[in-house]
């Protein structure tokens, strides 16, 4: 090892007031300097990933930018594979350098993949806020928000959504019904139109993910990489015009980039996705939809699936016109979903959804012969 203090007591007070120094614009704390203690005793270097390509990845570490290779942590599970925003433990020389382990995370952002295995895709980990970029250019596709909120809060963020481009939405009438209605799709959730041409709302959505680590998502076109260079304060990403026929992106970002925010915090920004397939988000599923949730408490039955049970309180909801019916349909689309994903890997999930199969096939089959009895 190099004969560098910092890599041979990296406890001693005044390392760790280096290590503090360098790594609190990154999220660096407390919390962190005690689960990192361990391999502080070993010598081995703290770092924060902010960029993961092909078997490597780059870290900001006390002794600043560094390149690491990442076979030693390199498991078959991809949820364990290293990401941007993870803190790792970094040898503190050698070429190449390794990274030895890597922290626990707080919160992880994951989606399914679109291979047939059910496995999941960690996008963004140790997230304190996941803006969701929606661009008004285009028709709003609520169910597609919906799907993000439940994977944000399934993650352990807290969601906000932008609604980006409002420059070119000129009527206020008009955007305040834009804001309404992504509003009611997102209870609990701020929803902000900003326009970084303009500058409108960057100055609240700046003070919103203050001194936090921010990752930014949104299918291609949503304006992500604009909205990134107008909170960093410089043009750091590259931005390309989404096309005029569907208003569609063209993957301006390839990589999951973490990127120092100048008020403080830090910025993850993603590549535009395609799909958002949910894995095993059956609480952010629930708080999404919360208020079909509380009104669910009042049912006759505690397993209502909100269909046609007796005394169900969420189509009485439907039929007085208190809850849209399209919240309830997608809510239902998004259970289902998400439930199938769970039980391609749990076994007990997998014989609850055969017996509600079974259920169901029964009480059709029995419609039907009552049916067929009446037309006799």
């Amino acid at each position: 090892m190099s004969s560098n203090p910092l890599h041979l007591n990296l406890t001693s007070s005044a390392a760790s007031a280096q290590v503090e120094a360098a790594l609190a614009p990154y999220g660096w704390d407390e919390e962190w300097a005690a689960a990192f203690a361990p391999y502080a005793a070993q010598g081995l270097l703290p770092g924060r990933v902010v960029r993961v390509d092909r078997g490597h990845c780059d870290l900001i570490t006390p002794e600043g930018p560094v390149q690491a290779d990442t076979a030693f942590v390199t498991p078959h599970d991809p949820l364990r594979v290293i990401c941007t925003g993870d803190w790792a433990a970094v040898d503190p020389a050698g070429d190449p350098r390794f990274v030895r382990a890597y922290l626990p995370r707080r919160t992880a952002f994951v989606r399914s993949t679109s291979s047939k295995r059910s496995e999941g895709q960690i996008l963004a980990a140790n997230v304190d806020h996941a803006v969701i970029a929606v661009s008004l250019a285009v028709e709003l596709d609520l169910g597609r928000i919906e799907r993000f909120l439940a994977l944000a809060w399934e993650s352990g963020a807290q969601p906000l959504v932008v609604l980006t481009k409002a420059d070119l939405v000129p009527d206020a009438g008009v955007l305040s019904h834009l804001v309404q209605d992504v509003e009611a799709t997102a209870p609990g959730v701020s929803v902000l139109p900003v326009s970084s041409h303009s500058g409108e709302g960057l100055d609240v959505l700046t003070a919103l993910v203050l001194g936090g680590t921010t990752v930014l998502l949104g299918v291609s076109g949503a304006g992500k990489s604009s909205l990134a260079n107008a909170l960093i304060g410089h043009d750091t990403m590259t931005v390309q015009a989404a096309r005029d026929t569907d208003g569609k992106g063209r993957h301006t970002t390839t990589t999951r980039n973490l990127l120092a925010l100048p008020g403080g915090g830090v910025l993850i920004d993603t590549p535009g996705l395609r799909g958002v397939g949910l894995f095993d988000a059956g609480a952010g599923v629930g708080q999404t939809f919360a208020e079909i949730e509380e009104i669910a408490e009042g049912c006759r039955f505690h397993d209502c699936g909100h269909d046609a049970e007796p005394g169900c309180a969420v189509l009485a909801a439907i039929a007085d016109g208190s809850l849209a019916e399209r919240r309830l349909t997608s809510y239902r689309k998004l259970i289902r979903e998400n439930r199938y994903i769970v039980a391609k890997t749990d076994a007990r999930a997998r014989a609850e959804m055969r017996r509600e199969w079974r259920i169901k096939g029964a009480q059709g089959r029995a419609a039907m012969e009552a049916k067929r009895g009446r037309l006799r």
